[in-house]
């Protein structure tokens, strides 16, 4: 069994200790694959072998909480998700309000128009406060997502919304941060980023509370 070194230094490459020795597309559609032939510097000393790598590269995405900090409430959304066709009770996920980039948007700008896309919330920047970035699958995809919380009021917010012509279909449920706590120990909410938006929510509404109300 190896001792472990206390004296490890965390993080110690970056982007320069990386050769890529070619890079070309694979697949180009609504979305896109490049292949990478790439080696990197090895923690033992040296270089690994030239490795071949493919990246998934959907562009990049944002996630917002709604949550009314006056009465302890979350909006969670249900639509269909194709990707969830081949595992689990169904395809249609609870998931939090997110959406990709458009042209020159910027993070925040991406929250406010999905929030009012898929929830029908108008937002302003004063409501809401970044999180964090994260990536979602940096084995095979480049996907960042940029995780934001909103102060919302959840009194008038229901119905179906969602953009017709890009097929979507979400129905709103508005209920108490913790029932939807309940549905994450219970193994009804699968969706990656909306598990880390609930966990974080459950570490943090104090604050939030403190802040908003």
């Amino acid at each position: 069994m190896n001792s472990v070194n206390k004296s490890t230094k965390l993080l110690r490459f970056s982007f320069e200790d990386v050769i890529i020795h070619q890079k070309k597309n694979a697949y180009q559609g609504f979305f896109k694959m490049d292949e990478y032939q790439l080696s990197h510097r090895l923690f033992k000393g040296g270089e690994s072998q030239i490795l071949s790598r493919e990246v998934f590269e959907r562009g990049h995405a944002v996630e917002l909480i709604p949550y009314d900090a006056k009465n302890d409430r979350v909006v969670l959304l249900e639509q269909f998700r194709v990707g969830a066709m081949g595992y689990g009770d169904s395809p249609w996920l609870l998931e939090f309000v997110a959406g990709m980039f458009g042209k020159n948007e910027s993070p925040i700008d991406v929250a406010i128009r999905e929030a009012e896309e898929e929830a029908g919330l108008t937002l302003n920047e004063k409501q809401i406060d970044k999180i964090m970035e994260y990536f979602s699958s940096p084995g095979g995809m480049s996907e960042v997502m940029h995780l934001y919380v909103a102060n919302i009021d959840s009194e008038n917010v229901n119905g179906v919304h969602g953009l017709e012509y890009e097929g979507e279909d979400i129905l709103l449920h508005v209920m108490q941060r913790e029932a939807a706590l309940s549905l994450l120990e219970s193994g009804k909410i699968t969706n990656a980023a909306t598990i880390i938006g609930l966990q974080w929510l459950q570490n943090n509404f104090q604050k939030l509370q403190r802040k908003w109300q």
